[in-house]
């Protein structure tokens, strides 16, 4: 186990698998994140054309990582997943980093998968029969045709997770409110997560669907606990020690993102964090 004797309540969660070391939100990603040791996988699920749940973080295919059937890369951005069925889906590859793009140069020891394909959620949740998951909802407010609706994507997923019998060894997130807020709703047994960053705190009234940070005196916590927690996942270098214990207060759990520094590991443990979401869970302090 790469994190041995320090314990965190939400785990060591490998961001897209482990983006750093093995093509993201692929199953052979997943394959070999598991095999590091890490407690959760941290993953991204949008719908195609034909009501698929599959993994990949993309509101469309992606050029930094998808060639065509023929293993020509894509020259610019391909298509939204709403407008594609899954049988289409799958004739692109996604299991290297296009040579040269800025993309490529965030993660210089990324392993290549060729053949590698985009998989569904049912695929990914047959895994491993113990592992937990944090599923993050792929709704954009500011590109609304881009994806199915907060709430329709909210059910199939959990249509899927149902199907899986995998309902207790999840959570759910979204940087759009409106998709967790749907899940509070409908079902009080899913564990929600709030996903903010600055910019989307700072552009509440479109991300959050309705309150504002002004509302909760300017606190993202109190903000968070409101909508009924139960955890806070912010990104991490933009997050201070008294946030933590303020949260920690309202009876909520935090879980940053994405931690890619052994220091910065070490200093959120530090502070208290009850997780961690790392592309890079080799790094993780023994």
């Amino acid at each position: 186990m790469p994190h041995s004797n320090i314990v965190l309540p939400l785990g060591l969660q490998g961001h897209r698998g482990a983006r750093g070391l093995f093509p993201e939100n692929t199953i052979e990603g997943f394959r070999a994140a598991l095999a590091l040791g890490i407690d959760a996988i941290e993953l991204d699920v949008g719908l195609t054309a034909d009501g698929v749940a599959v993994v990949s973080h993309d509101l469309g295919l992606n050029p930094d990582i998808v060639r065509d059937a023929t293993g020509v890369w894509l020259p610019g951005p391909g298509s939204a997943l709403r407008d594609l069925t899954w049988e289409a889906l799958q004739t692109f590859d996604v299991g290297r980093l296009r040579p040269g793009a800025a993309y490529t140069a965030q993660f210089p020891l990324q392993q290549p998968c060729d053949g590698a394909r985009i998989p569904t959620l049912a695929e990914v949740l047959r895994l491993d029969a113990a592992m937990r998951f944090t599923i993050e909802l792929k709704t954009d407010p500011r590109f609304p045709d881009r994806t199915a609706s907060p709430a329709d994507l909210a059910d199939a997923t959990l249509a899927v997770v149902d199907a899986a019998g995998a309902a207790s060894r999840i959570d759910l997130e979204s940087f759009d409110w409106r998709g967790p807020r749907h899940v509070r709703r409908t079902r009080a047994d899913i564990r929600l997560a709030w996903l903010t960053r600055p910019e989307t705190v700072r552009d509440a009234h479109l991300w959050w669907g309705g309150p504002v940070p002004s509302d909760f005196g300017g606190s993202v916590p109190r903000a968070v606990a409101a909508e009924g927690g139960a955890i806070w996942a912010p990104e991490y270098a933009a997050l201070t020690q008294d946030e933590i214990a303020e949260a920690h207060d309202l009876g909520l759990l935090v879980l940053p993102w994405t931690v890619n520094e052994t220091a910065a590991m070490r200093r959120l443990i530090g502070w208290g964090v009850d997780g961690i979401i790392t592309d890079r869970p080799d790094l993780y302090p023994r």
